[in-house]
């Protein structure tokens, strides 16, 4: 272990952020330098709103970050031992397998079955190493709400990444959501705070590349990895956070949840209803999303990117108000919170039926 003690550990993860910030400015930088060819595949089970082919790279730098960031606690905390940490396995071993799957994605357009094979894996993973939902009293519920929550926040990040920036921007914003979290908490020398602070960075860093017009994707990669990522994190500090009396109150938590990814959630919940609906399978791609609506009525991409990161900074700082501000959980905090959940993806939802594609010319 080195000694940091001279160094306060505000200052210590600054520097980290910065590093692993300008990593992969350079990460993303040298892969679109080599792109060429490698890695701009046409996607035929994915269908994206740019019309031209770019590389889908952007999940490669999240998860040598990732794993820098596993290396950097191991040596400045000096904690090897967690290393040996049952849960800490499972969200990293669920992570990699999510990245990889979606790495072979963005190479050789996989079966559908084979990514829901492996997103289910990934939920028995969280589920035997100790990271499952324990909202509710009945384990029953609890294990099949972890298997809905891990493989449908997988297919939720990826569903959203359709246009430019919009879920690197949604997804840092989480991150920077449960950071805040953990910090108020006091429990700096967590791994998961160091994890965030990586994965944050190699998104900043990512964006940079991804902002519109973008010059490269997240690919499959990027976005598999990120879904389970935040799935695994939102199971520890969403999920199954006990309030102030150390109770897990189930309509607080699942208001929790519901606002901190309250983006991708009613993206994903918009597009199926629309799709089942109009008899069509949720899991076929399609120009539907809120956001291609907000296009449709009129807004550029830039501007359809920076309406969802408002929505999404608001929201998450709603849900960091109810974990570390409100004591005393009341019916009227239900009310009120369930009230601004509704109308912000009702909303997103009417952009849906008052909005129609724009005639081709």
């Amino acid at each position: 272990m080195l000694d940091l003690s001279q160094f306060s550990l505000p200052v210590i993860y600054l520097v980290f952020f910065a590093a692993m910030l300008l990593a992969s400015l350079a990460i993303n930088g040298l892969l679109l330098k080599f792109s060429t060819n490698l890695g701009a595949k046409n996607e035929t089970n994915q269908i994206r709103w740019a019309s031209t082919t770019k590389p889908a790279f952007g999940g490669v730098s999240f998860f040598i970050i990732f794993l820098s960031s596993i290396v950097f606690y191991a040596i400045f905390f000096g904690n090897q031992e967690i290393l040996l940490n049952v849960k800490f396995l499972g969200l990293t071993i669920a992570s990699a397998l999510g990245f990889m799957m979606g790495l072979a994605d963005d190479a050789y357009n996989t079966k559908p079955f084979l990514k829901f094979v492996v997103q289910f894996l990934c939920a028995i993973i969280f589920i035997f190493t100790g990271n499952s939902i324990n909202t509710f009293p009945w384990e029953w519920l609890n294990i099949v709400l972890t298997f809905l929550w891990v493989v449908g926040m997988m297919n939720s990040v990826n569903m959203l990444d359709n246009m430019d920036a919009i879920t690197a921007s949604v997804s840092l914003i989480i991150c920077s959501g449960a950071a805040m979290v953990i910090i108020f908490g006091e429990n700096y020398n967590t791994i998961d705070l160091v994890l965030l602070s990586g994965v944050a960075s190699a998104i900043a860093g990512f964006l940079y590349y991804n902002w519109n017009p973008s010059r490269m994707y997240m690919g499959d990669s990027g976005s598999q990895f990120l879904g389970v990522f935040l799935a695994g994190i939102g199971i520890s500090y969403f999920w199954n956070s006990p309030d102030y009396h150390g109770q897990v109150i189930a309509e607080k938590q699942i208001l929790i949840v519901a606002l901190m990814f309250l983006v991708p959630l009613s993206d994903t919940t918009t597009v199926s209803i629309n799709r089942i609906l109009r008899g069509q399978s949720p899991f076929v791609g399609g120009k539907d999303h809120t956001t291609h609506h907000l296009s449709y009525m009129g807004l550029s991409d830039r501007h359809v990117a920076m309406l969802l990161i408002l929505i999404s900074i608001f929201s998450t700082a709603a849900a960091v108000l109810i974990i570390n501000n409100i004591e005393t959980w009341r019916l009227s905090h239900t009310l009120i919170f369930g009230v601004l959940f509704l109308l912000v993806a009702g909303s997103l939802y009417a952009t849906t039926k008052i909005s129609k594609p724009k005639p081709k010319s």
